[in-house]
């Protein structure tokens, strides 16, 4: 439930947090509350994803590329993620969530979320993702020029393209593994 009000929080206010290029990084400032803690007190492990959703929401509200994807029935659908955590979020602390489209190639479009608490990254979630059609999937270059200004795409970080390279293997792993079966 705590998720479905902010992500209305999200619909409703993203127009006051102003426009956004299809590159530049999101800010959206947050808080730890009771029903984002685990057993240890400190931000689930899995809240982090669901607060990075939000992060992408905003994202593409704000440059228009989700809104004018939404007009054309496209949905956004989140292939992989991975997270690194190197410190701790408490309850009730402020934190900025700091949101990126690092860049995209012919399947994917990826997208980095940072957790940060006085100037330190807490942690980092990137994820790869795509818009689908009643057609199927829709090319990245294509959702992507929806912001009006038809960006190229920035050049991936190196790890990125490891480990899209190792998202695909698994991939692969799990459809041979699959077929066997049947």
């Amino acid at each position: 439930m705590m998720m479905l009000c902010r992500s209305l929080w999200i619909w409703l206010s993203f127009r006051l947090r102003g426009p956004l290029g299809a590159l530049d990084t999101g800010h959206l400032r947050l808080h730890v509350w009771p029903g984002d803690i685990d057993m240890n007190l400190h931000m689930n492990n899995g809240r982090y994803f669901s607060v990075a959703d939000l992060g992408r929401l905003d994202l593409g509200l704000r440059n228009r590329v989700w809104l004018r994807a939404f007009r054309r029935g496209w949905r956004p659908m989140a292939g992989d993620s991975n997270a690194r955590f190197s410190s701790s979020l408490q309850p009730f602390r402020r934190y900025e969530l700091q949101t990126r489209t690092l860049g995209w190639n012919q399947k994917w479009i990826f997208c980095e979320h940072r957790f940060v608490r006085d100037e330190r990254v807490c942690a980092m979630v990137v994820v790869r993702y795509l818009f689908v059609s009643k057609r199927g999937p829709v090319p990245p270059s294509k959702v992507m020029a929806l912001s009006g200004s038809e960006p190229q795409t920035p050049t991936l970080p190196d790890w990125v393209l490891r480990w899209s390279d190792t998202q695909d293997r698994i991939t692969s792993v799990l459809k041979a593994e699959y077929a066997a079966r049947h």
